[in-house]
């Protein structure tokens, strides 16, 4: 019997159609499915490729007797049930590097974006406006960007930065030092919240990281500062975020994730003028999702035909 590969989330089209060419592999069906498609695909199985739409739950692992891998196209795993999987004996892989520029762009977007007030203004123009003065922003030239997790991700934050002359500080336990022009280390994330004029996070989703950011830190911030989130939701806490966001404590913020996705439509965050949503778009560039997808399909050949498994990610 050839593996049968159940692609939940989509993948590049050219990437696909490669993938479904191996004739040693059944690549099942099409390249989106749906949530119902994939829980009726699911006991045929013998590896998933997810982004992070689908959730690997121990309750998927029981309707999956014939998983053997799961591969995350992308990073961050939190999305899956390391230490369910690896009771089942299934293999959990990921990406890694293949979308990190893609979304450290995005975060830079959202500085942006939420700075020069751009988003409104271009909705108040679409309606027929043309409000100059209400939109009056802040340039991030010389600016002190605060960067919460100095990884790959967080590192070339910093280095795309480098052309608007800022002040970087970083705070990363795992970091002694950066090689990066300009770039100081703090000592504590109170240090990065009471200092920086705008705060971007790049840390994974962990015990250690979620809520990490509680409402105590956001009122540290000053009434100008923008905090940018595109790393993982449910690092923040979202109560508090609406909170000083209401109450105008900093100026703005954009988000690209959140603690449950998709956003609930009734949530209070979508009601925040000063709050730049976006639909968890970090990997979403076709250079990104070329990369991720061609790292899975090599990945998928690697363990199915050679029985190498590559960047496993363990409980």
């Amino acid at each position: 019997m050839k593996p049968f590969i159940l692609v939940c989330d989509g993948m590049d089209k050219d990437v696909f159609t490669s993938l479904q060419a191996v004739s040693d592999f059944d690549v099942h069906p099409e390249p989106k499915n749906s949530q119902d498609a994939i829980a009726e695909l699911l006991p045929k199985a013998n590896a998933l490729v997810i982004r992070s739409a689908t959730k690997v739950t121990a309750d998927t692992l029981e309707k999956a007797p014939n998983l053997k891998l799961v591969i995350r196209a992308g990073e961050g795993t939190d999305n899956i049930d390391k230490a369910a999987c690896a009771s089942k004996g299934v293999k959990v892989a990921n990406t890694p590097g293949a979308n990190n520029n893609s979304a450290a762009e995005h975060a830079i977007a959202l500085m942006m974006t939420v700075l020069r007030n751009t988003a409104a203004a271009n909705q108040t123009m679409k309606n027929g406006g043309w409000d100059k003065s209400k939109y009056t922003g802040l340039e991030l030239a010389n600016k002190k960007v605060g960067i919460v997790g100095f990884g790959r991700i967080g590192q070339i934050v910093a280095k795309r930065l480098q052309g608007f002359e800022p002040e970087i500080h970083f705070f990363d336990p795992f970091m002694e030092k950066s090689d990066i022009p300009n770039t100081h280390k703090a000592n504590t994330l109170e240090d990065i919240f009471s200092t920086c004029d705008v705060i971007t996070l790049h840390t994974p989703l962990m015990d250690k990281t979620k809520g990490m950011i509680t409402e105590e830190l956001l009122k540290k911030m000053h009434s100008n500062a923008i905090l940018v989130n595109a790393s993982r939701g449910g690092i923040v806490d979202e109560t508090a975020l609406e909170k000083v966001l209401k109450e105008k404590t900093i100026r703005g913020a954009g988000f690209d994730v959140f603690a449950t996705e998709p956003l609930e439509e009734n949530s209070p965050l979508r009601k925040l003028e000063n709050l730049i949503l976006t639909p968890h778009l970090g990997a979403g560039t076709e250079e990104a999702q070329i990369r991720v997808g061609e790292m899975a399909a090599h990945q998928l050949k690697e363990f199915f035909l050679n029985n190498n498994l590559l960047n496993e990610v363990k409980a």
